[in-house]
């Protein structure tokens, strides 16, 4: 097979790209610096300004499941090389070096967990592999994750952060938007809920696929969701674009999410949908009180939801 090989040419004005001298812990808005273990305690979110730091997969994972619930499916998954891709590295190498780093096999885990006691079908990207880019695997493991979901009747929950579609599988990588977007069709014609989180930055054929397609979306504070980027858009409209065009609360005016969900409220927030949407698991027999249900005010914003749509 022929190796395609991309050319990277830069004008003699723009300067290579160098790897950002601040600390991964040093928050990028107040400068604030934490320890790992202060961040990871936080939530990696910024005690001083709110910040919302990156978070791994699995990190993601144990922050909002229940502890010891998730099981993993398809972890053996591991992306092909079909078009023998070569820009300045073999694509072999980047997969290579994405894995040694994240200690996942694609920028993906699935399998099912429970959250707030209720059974979930889970699906959480990882932006450190690879940019979270969508390729085979990812669209493969999506839809896995989305068979689980309507195998067990149970609700299915996902969580995007993704650069968009992987480049180096090209046209391969832009028919996982048609898979991804049937995989959700199939949830909803089992009339299991689909809830979509949306984390920074959410963007090209990821959101234009199944990361805008839940039946409730929530979004992460100052995430990124935008089909192409500010700098993008601006330089080919040649239009001056408002300061928050593309990022959650925009896309939250303008209709187009449900919910700016803080992430030390997610995890509540998803047990209190998940509560509304599908039966209370079965209780054990016993005296033991069953839990309260959300205070009036609690759950304001899903109330005036219903009601634009009639529910």
């Amino acid at each position: 097979m022929a190796q395609i090989s991309v050319d990277i040419e830069r004008g003699p004005d723009e300067p290579e790209p160098q790897k950002a001298g601040r600390h991964p812990n040093t928050c990028p808005v107040c400068h604030s610096h934490y320890r790992e273990d202060e961040l990871a305690a936080a939530l990696r979110v910024c005690r001083q300004c709110g910040h919302h730091f990156p978070v791994g997969a699995r990190e993601r994972i144990a922050q909002l499941s229940d502890e010891g619930s998730f099981v993993e499916v398809a972890a053996e998954l591991r992306s092909a090389d079909p078009l023998a891709f070569v820009d300045l590295r073999p694509y072999t190498e980047r997969l290579a070096e994405a894995e040694l780093a994240t200690g996942i096999g694609d920028a993906i885990l699935v399998g099912t967990a429970t959250i707030g006691g209720r059974s979930v079908a889970l699906a959480v990207m990882d932006f450190q592999f690879l940019a979270g880019s969508m390729g085979s695997v990812v669209g493969e493991k999506f839809a896995m994750a989305a068979d689980l979901a309507v195998a067990h009747g149970v609700p299915f929950v996902s969580v995007a952060a993704s650069g968009g579609a992987r480049m180096q599988e090209n046209i391969l990588a832009l028919m996982q938007m048609a898979k991804t977007v049937m995989a959700v069709e199939a949830v909803r014609e089992a009339r299991l809920p689909y809830i979509s989180i949306c984390a920074h930055p959410t963007t090209g054929g990821v959101i234009a696929s199944f990361a805008a397609l839940g039946d409730l979306v929530l979004a992460e504070p100052g995430a990124l969701m935008s089909f192409a980027g500010p700098r993008v858009v601006q330089q080919t409209t040649g239009e001056t674009l408002p300061k928050d065009f593309g990022l959650a609360e925009s896309q939250l005016r303008l209709g187009h999410i449900d919910a700016v969900v803080p992430r030390g409220e997610l995890t509540p927030t998803l047990a209190r949908l998940l509560a509304l949407f599908t039966p209370a698991p079965e209780e054990p027999e016993g005296d033991e009180p069953a839990p309260e249900e959300p205070g009036a005010g609690a759950f304001g914003w899903l109330r005036r939801l219903l009601g634009r749509s009639g529910g």
